[in-house]
């Protein structure tokens, strides 16, 4: 089934709020192996003025991936999730996320792409406090072989 382009330029609604802690921060920072004290002990983390340990660069996945899940999911898109890479990652930020932080992502597509039988969704998520200050934005790419 062919991609549907109409979702082109389609926002969705903000996800549920994501409360930030030392210990996911801590986790996430663990899991990619880096050790940078600011992301585990809060002294290091306010020595270097934030209020409490602050995020990896990578660590907005953690907050966007349901977003993502839900509209690669979206019957409607005909997007194979099964077939799919991610096939880019930007981050822009505003601020570090910080320990603490409540966060929603509003995520839209920005561009729907389907040639040489591969479809591609360019997609562009907006990360805010829930009180609407803007911390990170994030663009990814995924890409799905079509049918054999």
């Amino acid at each position: 089934m062919a991609l549907n382009m109409a979702y082109e330029g389609r926002t969705f609604p903000p996800t549920e709020p994501y409360q930030v802690g030392r210990e996911k921060i801590r986790e996430f920072a663990e899991a990619i192996g880096v050790t940078d004290a600011a992301y585990h002990d809060p002294a290091a983390a306010q020595a270097l003025g934030h209020p409490d340990v602050i995020a990896p660069p990578t660590f907005p996945i953690v907050i966007t991936m349901p977003a993502t899940r839900l509209i690669s999911d979206d019957p409607g898109l005909n997007f194979d999730y099964a077939r799919m890479v991610h096939g880019d990652q930007r981050f822009a930020y505003v601020r570090p996320i910080r320990a603490g932080d409540e966060l929603v992502c509003v995520t839209m597509i920005e561009k729907l792409t389907s040639r040489a039988g591969l479809d591609s969704i360019a997609l562009r998520a907006d990360i805010a406090t829930t009180a609407g200050e803007p911390v990170v934005t994030t663009w990814s790419k995924l890409v799905a072989r079509g049918e054999a």
